[in-house]
């Protein structure tokens, strides 16, 4: 059974200023420009706590947030709560709404069959993130993920909940609008409570951060401190989506090599396995290309001045060149195949550093900008996974590379904080 408990959120207060200039996007999203750009809207931005610029970083976070629980900028809720949130964006002319709930979840190890990841993990990210929880003792960002409500029992309750005074309203600087309601009446918390008993959970974002917090919990309980079912470690701050929300969307990552250049042999190498087809170097003709094969297995291939569409012929020649040890439908994937057969294969890349060697972008514009501007050798265009397939496949227990799924928007940051250290208890 999933368990899920309410708890008494930190947040922000009005002594902090305007929501605008403290919340942020997850740590993982923040680049050198964005932190400075942080940094210079407030005193109190979050990412003054997630992503300090100062030396001592973990230190820096931990003599922050005890600073501003003191001085009243942050203040944590008295009663426990579960915290409905909703997003609303537009994205390609249409407004959506996706909505969820924030909770303290049971931590499960993977083999418990509760909670499936879908992508890969790096020992640096986790060890960044432990470091954090270690001297923090705070969940600063949730863990984002989907679950399947075919009854719709918790999005009636969502929307129930949604036609009371909310808590907290406020746009953020990418446009998007947040929005939280506090569910504090037994009642609700124990609807909510017996509609997630039976369900699964998959990872939509924060892999790295589930991990890190599976090992802070093993590392309080292996302490000798005095702990129970009902300590705050064995917790994580998680946000809860169903995959019925129409607003529940993961876009393309696309990859950009920084160093690795498109050849003639590669090429020649390419077509063996692929249709290839030269396309006028314009973002709009590779937008185009890839929503007409959106039901095939095709990349665009962009290097300054020069592109091409790429669709695979034959699914069987792919199969000996993949080297996850998965399905055969996994190994269709579209990132699969370009990290296995393109990058590794034909490419020879190696294996790639994050920033170093290859970065992602989500728009294909910006993609194509970076290449022109010499930031990036290539780009490699690839098509979204529909989030019901990641759903899907997590729960056979595969998993796709780092960074294959982009769901849209994020998680903002800043929103509520829950409190981990060994002392505080979550109550059911």
């Amino acid at each position: 059974m999933v368990n899920v408990r309410p708890f008494r959120a930190i947040r922000y207060t009005a002594l902090a200023g305007e929501p605008i200039d403290l919340i942020t996007q997850p740590y993982d999203k923040i680049d050198p420009q964005m932190q400075e750009a942080y940094y210079e809207r407030s005193l109190y931005n979050f990412c003054r706590l997630i992503l300090p610029i100062e030396k001592e970083r973990y230190t820096t976070a931990k003599i922050r947030f005890q600073e501003w629980l003191r001085r009243g900028i942050l203040e944590k809720d008295e009663a426990p709560a579960f915290y409905v949130c909703r997003q609303q964006f537009a994205l390609d002319g249409k407004c959506l709404t996706r909505t969820g709930v924030i909770v303290a979840l049971r931590l499960y190890n993977y083999d418990e069959k509760m909670v499936f990841p879908h992508e890969i993990t790096y020992d640096a990210p986790k060890a960044d993130r432990l470091s954090m929880m270690r001297l923090v003792q705070k969940d600063l960002e949730p863990v984002f993920l989907m679950y399947s409500d075919p009854e719709r029992t918790t999005i009636s309750i969502f929307k129930g909940v949604s036609k009371t005074e909310p808590v907290f309203e406020a746009e953020d600087s990418t446009g998007v609008r947040h929005t939280i309601w506090r569910v504090t009446e037994p009642k609700k918390i124990e609807l909510l409570q017996a509609a997630f008993d039976p369900m699964k959970l998959v990872i939509t974002d924060g892999h790295h951060r589930y991990e890190s917090a599976i090992t802070y919990r093993d590392e309080q309980r292996k302490l000798g401190t005095e702990y129970n079912a009902d300590s705050a470690f064995n917790f994580h701050m998680s946000l809860l989506v169903p995959i019925q929300d129409e607003g529940l969307l993961a876009l393309s990552a696309h990859r950009l090599l920084k160093k690795h250049v498109l050849t003639d042999q590669a090429l020649n190498l390419l077509s063996r396995l692929f249709i290839i087809s030269e396309i006028d170097p314009t973002v709009e003709n590779l937008e185009n290309f890839l929503a007409s094969h959106r039901n095939e297995h095709a990349f665009c291939i962009y290097a300054r001045g020069n592109a091409y569409g790429l669709v695979l012929k034959h699914e069987k020649a792919v199969y000996e060149l993949v080297n996850a040890k998965s399905s055969n439908e996994t190994k269709l994937f579209d990132v699969v195949m370009l990290r296995d057969v393109i990058f590794r294969s034909i490419l020879k890349t190696g294996e790639l550093k994050m920033d170093e060697d290859i970065s992602y972008e989500r728009w294909v514009r910006t993609a194509v900008e970076k290449v022109d501007k010499g930031s990036a050798k290539l780009a490699f265009l690839v098509n979204p996974i529909d989030p019901k397939v990641v759903w899907e496949i997590a729960q056979q227990n595969e998993r796709i590379p780092e960074k294959s799924t982009d769901f849209y928007p994020k998680p903002v940051s800043g929103l509520t904080m829950m409190d981990i250290s060994p002392e505080e208890k979550i109550l059911r």
